[in-house]
């Protein structure tokens, strides 16, 4: 199974890594899309290079979406082509995975009217669903995160959706135990 991961100046880095270290742990591949081309920075400067051009992103191509949050998100809300890449995965009935400030941009397309989600806490807007006070809410292909403190929930959230609740244990083992 295949992620991609669409990155901009200013991502947050714990939200946007550590997600992805624990998918490919789980034996998930990914890909890293830059919104400004195959190089940025995080939040706290973290470089980070070799990402693919955006025009290259075919939903198609993938089982789910990751969207970290951080800064980062204003930019991606700000693209057309992030917008109309997001409602594809949402078209095509594939899993959109957001967390802390991304889920405004699924809040803001009308993709959360009707759904149980999180988000960081002070940026919720009446976006017509049921705002949740947890680290991570699942609801049907939406999976949505509450903060950088909720980065490993999130990724077993995404890891429970893809492969299942045994594959979830398995990995939590490794990290815990």
């Amino acid at each position: 199974m295949r992620i991609c991961t669409i990155l901009g100046k200013g991502y947050e880095e714990i939200e946007a890594i550590g997600t992805l270290a624990l998918l490919k742990r789980s034996g998930l591949e990914a890909d890293l899309f830059g919104i400004s081309g195959e190089k940025t920075s995080g939040k706290h400067d973290l470089p980070i290079c070799g990402l693919l051009a955006l025009d290259e992103l075919q939903p198609e191509n993938y089982d789910c979406l990751l969207l970290p949050g951080g800064p980062h998100y204003v930019l991606l809300e700000e693209s057309e082509q992030v917008k109309q890449i997001i409602l594809k995965f949402k078209e095509l009935d594939k899993p959109i995975a957001a967390i802390c400030a991304a889920p405004t941009i699924l809040g803001h397309l009308g993709l959360l009217k009707g759904k149980r989600y999180t988000c960081f806490t002070s940026m919720n807007e009446d976006f017509g669903g049921t705002y949740v006070d947890q680290y991570t809410v699942t609801d049907g292909n939406l999976i949505t995160g509450r903060s950088a403190a909720a980065t490993i929930d999130f990724a077993f959230a995404i890891i429970e959706k893809l492969q299942g609740s045994a594959q979830k244990a398995l990995i939590q083992k490794q990290i815990y135990y």
